[in-house]
């Protein structure tokens, strides 16, 4: 597992909303714990268990330390959607445009939003993620369909700020 690996699993715990995650391999332990309080901030223990091996390894990192910075909307590639802005998913998980099957819809096409308004929920590990509006204006396309996988950073509205 090299650093990048590491860094997104870190960033993906992060915006997961999960308290603490353990991952074990053959030579690796890894311990990633987020603080509710410090909102953003994540905490990872690597600790690399010596393996008879006579190739000559990195020393084991003790702690990192990481500040993952909040997902901020970004602007629309520059088209005729460039005075629109996108609100992309923060973490990798299934899309759902209502809170249960038989509740109506968080926004539709067309709905005036306000910033902390809940746009939909993203199921990450069996957890529920309530996604809030960071911007306040009116839903000009969901880009995404219901029930539908989610990838980290993908484009799931756009929304006119005016």
């Amino acid at each position: 597992m090299d650093i990048k690996e590491i860094q997104n699993l870190i960033k993906f715990v992060a915006k997961s909303g999960a308290s603490e995650v353990k991952l074990e391999m053959d030579d690796i332990k890894i311990t990633i714990k987020t603080g509710s309080e410090d909102k953003g901030e994540s905490t990872t223990i690597l600790q690399q268990i010596p393996v008879n091996n006579p190739i000559a390894q990195a020393p084991p990192v003790a702690e990192v330390q990481a500040t993952v910075p909040a997902a901020a909307p970004a602007a629309a590639p520059a088209d005729d959607n460039s005075k629109y802005v996108t609100i992309k998913s923060p973490i990798i998980g299934t899309f759902y445009r209502k809170p249960a099957p038989d509740k109506p819809v968080f926004v539709e096409v067309g709905s005036t939003i306000k910033e902390g308004d809940v746009l939909c929920v993203i199921e990450a590990m069996k957890l529920f993620n309530e996604i809030e509006s960071e911007i306040s204006g009116k839903i000009v396309k969901i880009l995404v369909d219901d029930a539908s996988p989610v990838e980290f950073d993908q484009p799931l509205f756009l929304v006119d700020p005016s």
